[in-house]
């Protein structure tokens, strides 16, 4: 009887240590021994990028989106093609083509320099998320506390993007589909549509809606008679310059504010995508809840930001720290 109690006490606590157990977690403090000053060497890199290139912030703001759409926020479209391998990597998908040269140089700049106060200690993923937050308060946004703890992927190929990054034209049905595969809500798709309220798209974006929307022969009926005037201006149906680019905030493109959402309310909305949320029901209320109070915008929008810096984040064995952000340590 002695030993079945023994038995029956050990697997009790068995199952006690189970439950009480929990997987890694990411975390604000991760490097506050490791590494204390790693946000303010990134800090002093953005600053420096900012004042050189304000197109670095939202190109870096998209780089992260980008990133953690595939495979996870694991720094996997930071790495280049190797000669001879055969094998094309992440950023050289169609959807990841015009993602900025400011971005990239940012994170390696800070890279660089994180790594030499701290080698080897902090992965390229958690510079990107630190990189993209710094941006976004220097543009104006919020300043909200990054989580930490990320390891950087081991592969990154080409055939991970499709189907995984938003695309210009699609429909709000698609929006919600592919986020919500990510672990993001409804609301969290309005309020992260709201980094657009700075940067800048290439015609062939949104060329469609100024001369054939939807393969109607005509451009789309809800676009701004001005702004369709302005856009055929810069973009010509065929045979443009494809350096051109529009704001997708024609009001305030360099701020980052709630104007995005007033625009879509007046037809100012560059994307078909972007213009599509105030079309719908179901993201309409929260297009205009966040066009009227710039406080909700950013709360809502920080809160997106941390849900997707934790999409499929690789931690412990099953990433590494690379060296080099455009290289898997293996290949140096």
């Amino acid at each position: 009887m002695a030993a079945i109690y023994m038995l029956l006490l050990v697997l009790v606590r068995s199952v006690q240590g189970s439950s009480n157990s929990t997987k890694p977690e990411l975390s604000v403090d991760f490097y506050s021994k490791s590494c204390p000053q790693l946000e303010q060497l990134v800090l002093s890199v953005t600053t420096q990028q900012f004042k050189q290139a304000p197109s670095s912030a939202p190109a870096t703001i998209r780089l992260f989106f980008h990133d953690c759409f595939v495979q996870g926020c694991d720094a996997s479209v930071l790495i280049t093609t190797r000669g001879g391998s055969g094998v094309e990597v992440e950023r050289e998908a169609y959807d990841n083509k015009d993602l900025a040269a400011e971005g990239f140089e940012s994170v390696n700049k800070a890279k660089a320099l994180v790594e030499s106060k701290c080698p080897g200690l902090v992965s390229c993923a958690d510079i990107l998320a630190i990189a993209a937050r710094d941006f976004i308060h220097l543009a104006g946004g919020p300043n909200y506390l990054v989580k930490k703890g990320r390891r950087d992927g081991k592969a990154s190929t080409i055939a991970n993007v499709k189907g995984n990054v938003p695309r210009s034209n699609a429909t709000v049905d698609q929006l919600i589909r592919l986020f919500g595969s990510k672990g993001l809500s409804i609301p969290d798709l309005v309020a992260l549509s709201g980094a657009h309220t700075i940067g800048f798209s290439h015609c062939d974006q949104f060329v469609g809606r100024l001369y054939d929307y939807r393969g109607t022969g005509h451009p789309d009926p809800v676009l701004d008679p001005r702004l369709l005037k302005a856009l055929r201006m810069s973009c010509p149906r065929f045979g443009g310059n494809t350096d051109v680019v529009a704001p997708f905030d024609v009001k305030t493109p360099f701020a980052f504010d709630h104007m995005y959402y007033a625009n879509l309310q007046t037809n100012l909305g560059l994307l078909a995508t972007d213009q599509a949320l105030f079309l719908d029901p179901r993201t309409k209320p929260i297009v205009q809840a966040l066009g009227k109070d710039i406080g909700a915008f950013f709360k809502a929008f920080a809160l997106g930001m941390d849900k997707m810096g934790s999409i499929g984040v690789k931690m412990g064995a099953q990433g590494e720290i690379r060296r080099d952000c455009t290289k898997h340590n293996k290949n140096i």
